[in-house]
């Protein structure tokens, strides 16, 4: 029997990693835990966002008084208030909102220059206190002008406002880890013996026995031993057809059974379900900062250094023009408020949390961000075959029988004798015999000729089932018709070295592999494939699916090689399997995907994973990263494109026809992150609409 490479898989696998999850919150702090929305971390972060919306409430009640008692808002809107000691009450009710509203601008300034690196916290807080003294200058007559009270508070409150709001939206996107978690049942129907008792799922331990009744989640990862329904798994999957799952089928924790009751035995524990291990990955790509948020992180910086240098270039111009000093720190303090790049703080996260939960649901687990938006650079994409562009088993696709036989029986006494070998090919010829509902007759005397074949005495008869050269050798013709296809392998039957029959059988190719290849090349990306597997079968498959190349009895140091001279011929490169053997090549690409049913190293070297091994999801893969990646560069020219006009405004350019003011200005800051925000919501629209 010919010697077929195969790559051995375990369904379903998928990496899990040791690591702590990072969250920055927008003013900056950086808080460290080792589970997502649990531990110290995600109890920080929930009480971070309610101690921004108290100092807002509180900030606000303040503010409106405030407001209501400022010479200058008074002479803006027409009206006169004044009473004995207004000042005073000015500077208290000023003071405590500046210190109590403030905080966390002013412990953002003080981290961002510790760390040298100036941002938003450095903006605010410089806007915040310049103007909070020079108003106290005022009130106590150090200098001539009016108080900027109101417009220091409403900056605040305002301020406040917008960081809570970005803070909820970033936590509302993420809780898509929390819906994972809850998909888990927290009890499970455990055997004893023959009694059922209800345990903890936490509790359950590898080669334990449960009971899942119809409707019911599946509590555990694990494999059917007795039973017959169909299991929705589109929540995990993002497949929507319900799977139908018999004994010796693998299931995953968190699906939802049809209209059977399944006996499962546990095949993981908790910690490394197939669930946990999702959230794990959701976690890190959601944590992890890609090329484009450090390319927004820039932005902030180099936004902070131009309007603190514009800010306080505009106090020099209008001192040395000879305008008060009260006007020109007000044109400073407007600049500073207005060019705050305050809307990039959320602008990158928003979309990296929404397309990490999106993608997620559509059977894309992202390990490196940076690597997901790349992928709309992939000019060519390499794939493995067996269990990629193959589903990584051997069928039945003919059975001819000859002399004295039809096809059951050839069927029959054919898988009786390959049960004893776990040769692939043995294993479809006995999985197309179990399909068929055939009786096996019995079986003596195993005997594996090594290269040629298998013999036995099946139902007393002498039987063999062999190679192509195993006939040669004996000088035993071959029909004509047995030549096959060349993806096709043929096996001979033979009774008392006499030939009776023959099957042949063919890894076949996925339902949507050559639609897939079709559209990747529409898309003007090269497609090869690179197999262990002979040149015969090789071309085959490349020509059924219309490939630009092939590569074929490749050892796994020579895919690397493969994947090297496209990247020094200035291709970006993608690479895709399953194998041990794939997993060099994963790494050297610029974009390695893991097909879910592979091994646990193929997942662990690659970039990205699809939980499902569907090459169509290759085409979701790319389709994703384009869309996610015009979402983040729409954000950021939100966050700073308006900066191009409203900077020169608050400068002062249009004086005396218009003058920016610093509470307009915040208007103005805080608009361009609520337009940030909800056009990071468009993608859900984008995302969901595309086919993945």
């Amino acid at each position: 029997m010919e010697n077929h490479q195969h790559h051995n898989v375990d369904a379903g696998s998928v990496p899990t990693t040791k690591h702590t999850v990072t969250h920055t919150i927008p003013d900056g702090t950086v808080m460290h835990g080792a589970k997502h929305g649990g531990g110290h971390a995600g109890h920080d972060h929930h009480a971070m966002i309610a101690d921004f919306l108290r100092r807002f409430w509180i900030s606000l009640a303040l503010t409106i008084p405030v407001v209501v008692i400022s010479p200058m808002f008074q002479m803006a809107v027409g009206y006169h208030f004044d009473f004995l000691g207004r000042n005073w009450v000015s500077v208290l009710l000023g003071s405590i909102i500046y210190f109590y509203g403030g905080w966390p601008f002013l412990t953002g300034l003080r981290d961002e220059v510790r760390r040298r690196q100036p941002g938003m916290m450095t903006l605010i807080g410089v806007a915040i206190t310049v103007a909070f003294l020079y108003s106290t200058a005022v009130v106590f007559e150090w200098v001539v002008g009016m108080d900027f009270y109101w417009e220091l508070a409403t900056l605040i409150v305002i301020m406040l406002l917008g960081h809570w709001l970005e803070m909820k939206s970033v936590a509302g996107a993420s809780k898509a880890l929390e819906l994972i978690v809850k998909m888990l049942p927290s009890e499970a129907h455990m055997f004893h013996g023959n009694m059922l008792h209800d345990m903890r799922v936490d509790e359950l331990k590898i080669g334990d026995l449960v009971l899942v009744k119809p409707g019911e989640k599946i509590p555990v990862d694990g494999t059917v031993t007795e039973g017959n329904s169909s299991v929705n798994e589109s929540m995990l999957t993002g497949e929507s057809v319900p799977v139908q799952k018999t004994a010796g089928a693998k299931v995953i924790a968190g699906a939802i059974n049809g209209e059977g009751s399944l006996k499962i035995k546990v095949d993981k524990s908790g910690k490394d379900s197939y669930l946990n291990k999702v959230i794990t990955l959701v976690q890190e790509a959601q944590a992890a900062k890609s090329q484009t948020q450090h390319l927004a992180d820039r932005a902030a910086k180099w936004l902070t250094f131009i309007s603190l240098g514009v800010g306080f270039g505009t106090l020099a111009v209008w001192l040395f023009m000879g305008q008060p000093l009260a006007f020109a720190l007000e044109r400073m303090v407007t600049v500073m408020v207005t060019s705050c790049p305050h809307a990039l703080g959320v602008a990158i996260p928003l979309v990296v949390a929404i397309s990490t939960a999106m993608t997620a649901r559509k059977g894309l687990l992202i390990r490196n961000r940076t690597a997901f938006e790349n992928a709309r650079l992939i000019t060519a994409m390499v794939f493995d075959k067996t269990g990629t562009l193959t589903e990584g088993k051997f069928g039945v696709s003919r059975i001819q029988p000859l002399a004295g036989y039809d096809n059951d029986t050839l069927l029959a006494t054919a898988a009786a004798l390959e049960q004893e070998s776990q040769h692939p090919i043995a294993q479809g010829i006995v999985s197309a015999a179990k399909a068929a509902g055939l009786t096996l007759p019995s079986m003596t005397n195993f005997v594996s000729i090594t290269g040629k074949g298998i013999t036995g005495d099946v139902d007393g008869k002498k039987i063999g089932i062999v190679s192509p050269g195993y006939l040669k050798d004996k000088n035993i013709l071959i029909p004509d018709e047995a030549g096959g296809s060349g993806s096709e392998t043929v096996v001979f039957v033979l009774q008392n070295e006499k030939l009776v029959g023959f099957i042949t059988l063919s890894d076949r190719i996925r339902p949507d592999a050559a639609e897939t290849v079709r559209q990747l090349k529409e898309q003007g990306i090269k497609v090869y494939m690179a197999t262990g597997d002979n040149a015969t079968v090789g071309k085959a498959v490349a020509e059924q699916l219309g490939l630009d190349g092939y590569f074929a009895e490749v050892l796994p140091h020579q895919k690397v090689e493969i994947v090297k001279d496209f990247q020094a011929k200035g291709e970006f490169v993608a690479m895709t399997g399953d194998g041990v053997n794939d997993a060099p090549a994963l790494a050297q690409a610029d974009v390695g995907i893991a097909v879910g049913s592979g091994t646990d190293v193929a997942a662990e070297t690659a970039d990205i994973i699809l939980t499902e091994s569907r090459p169509s999801d290759v085409l979701g893969l790319v389709n994703f990263g384009k869309a996610t990646y015009r979402k983040m560069v729409q954000n950021l020219w939100w966050a700073t494109g308006y900066n191009i006009i409203a900077i020169p405004l608050a400068a002062g350019v249009l004086y005396p026809h218009f003058v920016l003011s610093p509470a307009l200005g915040a208007v103005m800051m805080s608009l361009s992150t609520i337009v940030v925000a909800v056009n990071a919501q468009f993608l859900r629209k984008s995302l969901g609409g595309k086919n993945g």
